[in-house]
């Protein structure tokens, strides 16, 4: 890693940790939808809207931090790259929680649990590198960690997509599949932030 010779401005790091934080706490406010009755899912669905604004909030603040700091603690463009990653990550979480309302999603297939069981590993661990990108050499074990998960976490929706258009009808098959396509566009953004991780790490060693 590069030696820094001045002190650095590290509100940024802290802004992006809290929206990885969000993330998480997206999921787990997921994971009681998947388990809630009909009557529960408006106040849940609001709670994701609301942590969707506290990552929205942090991100603002991470811009403004960018634009009135002499020394970022690592280049502009990827410190926005990471926030803008992890704001619509956000975003892609209330959506699925819009889709279980909507549609009042309270019968799960096991697959849909399996998918937020792996997306919420993705979001520890990415909570946890957040965390750590004033340490990038301890980064790359988190790297390929999120992206082995990101091709499982693929192929459990191919198998999810194949067993939902057996066992259901078209319009069923729909409804469940918006959901699951919600949740694996969310994992993919996981992938994409480790992405972005890993090419930090190469470009500041």
């Amino acid at each position: 890693m590069k030696l820094r010779l001045f002190p650095q401005e590290t509100a940024g790091l802290e802004a992006l940790a809290r929206m990885a934080e969000q993330i998480s706490a997206g999921t787990h406010t997921l994971a009681e939808l998947l388990g809630a009755g009909p009557g529960d899912f408006p106040a849940l669905t609001e709670s994701l809207r609301k942590q969707e604004a506290a990552s929205t909030a942090d991100f603002a603040t991470l811009l403004t931090r960018m634009r009135t700091s002499f020394i970022n603690p690592l280049p502009r463009e990827d410190l926005y790259a990471l926030g803008r990653l992890l704001n619509e990550t956000s975003e892609i979480l209330t959506g699925a929680g819009e889709v279980i309302e909507l549609y009042a999603l309270d019968r799960m297939p096991a697959r849909i649990s399996d998918q937020l069981e792996i997306l919420s590993r993705q979001a520890e661990l990415t909570t946890a590198a957040m965390k750590s990108l004033n340490d990038l050499d301890s980064l790359e074990d988190y790297w390929l960690e999120v992206l082995r998960l990101a091709k499982r976490a693929d192929q459990t929706h191919r198998v999810l997509d194949s067993e939902l258009l057996t066992a259901h009808s078209p319009a069923t098959f729909t409804k469940y599949s918006t959901l699951a396509g919600q949740f694996a566009a969310a994992s993919r953004q996981m992938r994409t932030v480790a992405i972005q991780v890993g090419s930090i790490i190469v470009k500041e060693s």
